[in-house]
């Protein structure tokens, strides 16, 4: 069956391997649909992995796929049902994987596609407790985007910084497939949504979304921006996930005791902090990385009911995937990159 491998840095190739054997004991064989790229496939792409790995290694981190057949002991999942696929190799066994804090998982195995065989392959045998069934209404790209896109933004928004209707918060790269979707959660829930674009051209397409105030930040100091839309109030929930290039104005975009959420490094993984605004002001800050599998459930639901959609840039076929890396790595893009694996 065909596979995308990442067989040196830079370099994919699309590979002929083995198919997956009959699933054992748990397990589930998944026959993969779409794989939804994200920045954590232009590090694995580039070379910048947390942890030792072996080439060749499938990529994908985040997809979708249709149950192809079950092994002995699985219930709830049957031949032909669509399901979500969670990214990381978690135990199961573990206390936080018992109470459902499943990015919690003191042994996890890895992360597909970084660390692990990832998802751009025809089939793969996987656990299944690491599967979500999509509801009636979600199609193959919808449940592609739930692990990482819609799950993690769940997590920030909902599990960490605790946004409340009526709050005001900035969205960063109100143009990328976690900010397109951050802007929809908050503004479904009725906050006023300030989000940052890097162009003239997204901003009416940030507005579509929901977004209330938008930002080129190419062009403006967004922290500058902020204080004067929130009348020097400042917002009360910063979704941060650009890392080094936004920490300072970041912070200087929330109100006292304020909220900065953050799960991602993009432009640099180091920065410098003014201790003394962070007691002073008393801010909080919530470091967030993946989700709860609940997390992707509801998502998933609120895709069901219509309150939310994937925002896709493009589909493409494996043959396009170094092409779509580098115009992520170059951010030109709105919204989510979509693989067909099939």
């Amino acid at each position: 069956m065909r596979a995308l491998q990442l067989v040196a840095d830079r370099q994919l190739e699309i590979a002929d391997i083995p198919p997956p054997p009959p699933p054992g004991q748990g397990e589930v064989t998944v026959r993969v649909a779409a794989v939804a790229l994200n920045h954590i496939d232009v590090w694995g792409w580039r070379g910048m992995a947390f942890a030792k790995r072996k080439l060749p290694l499938v990529v994908g981190a985040e997809a979708s796929g249709i149950v192809d057949a079950v092994g002995a002991g699985v219930a709830g999942l049957l031949p032909g049902q669509l399901v979500s696929i969670y990214g990381a190799h978690t135990c199961g066994l573990c206390r936080p994987c018992r109470e459902g804090r499943d990015n919690l998982c003191e042994n996890v195995g890895g992360v597909h596609g970084f660390h692990l065989d990832g998802f751009a392959q025809e089939k793969i045998n996987l656990p299944a407790r690491l599967l979500v069934p999509a509801p009636p209404g979600v199609d193959e790209i919808g449940a592609a985007v739930a692990p990482v896109t819609f799950g993690t933004v769940e997590h920030m928004l909902f599990d960490n910084a605790k946004l409340e209707p009526g709050e005001t918060i900035l969205v960063h790269a109100g143009g990328s497939g976690i900010g397109s979707a951050a802007i929809q959660l908050a503004k479904r829930m009725g906050c006023t949504v300030i989000t940052t674009v890097g162009s003239n051209e997204k901003i009416e397409r940030a507005k579509a979304l929901g977004a209330d105030h938008v930002i080129n930040y190419r062009e403006d100091r967004f922290e500058g921006a902020v204080r004067k839309i929130t009348k020097k109030r400042g917002v009360d929930v910063v979704f941060e996930h650009v890392g080094a290039d936004t920490w300072a104005g970041s912070m200087l975009s929330l109100r006292r005791g304020g909220r900065i959420v953050t799960c991602g490094s993009t432009s640099g993984v180091s920065t410098n902090m003014n201790l003394m605004q962070l007691f002073q002001q008393q801010l909080k800050i919530f470091g967030s990385f993946g989700c709860r599998m609940e997390n992707m459930a509801d998502a998933m639901q609120k895709m069901a009911a219509g309150l939310v959609a994937p925002v896709v840039d493009t589909v493409v076929g494996l043959e396009e995937i170094e092409t779509a890396l580098k115009r992520m790595e170059g951010r030109d893009v709105f919204g989510k990159i979509v693989l067909r694996v099939q």
